[in-house]
């Protein structure tokens, strides 16, 4: 995971992860990344029931076919692979 971009802190999430996890947003993630370079994404404390926050992460990663750019807290963000 290396941090490709500056603006990475001005970005705003625009999609949260909650106790329903992460299959419900994973063709979301897919649609913006079409339309844009960098998306990141907030992962509320409740969808951390699955398993570990950093496997979660890069889990939604590799089901979006996504690049986890990188992680603070609980906020991720992700660009197009390639």
């Amino acid at each position: 995971m290396i941090k490709r971009y500056g603006t990475d802190s001005a970005l705003e999430p625009t999609l949260h992860i909650g106790k329903a996890g992460i299959e419900g947003v994973v063709e979301e993630l897919k649609i913006q990344l079409k339309s844009r370079k960098l998306v990141k994404v907030r992962f509320l404390r409740t969808s951390f029931i699955e398993g570990d926050k950093k496997e979660l992460m890069q889990k939604l990663a590799d089901l979006s076919g996504s690049e986890l750019v990188q992680t603070r807290g609980n906020t991720a963000v992700y660009s197009r692979k390639g």
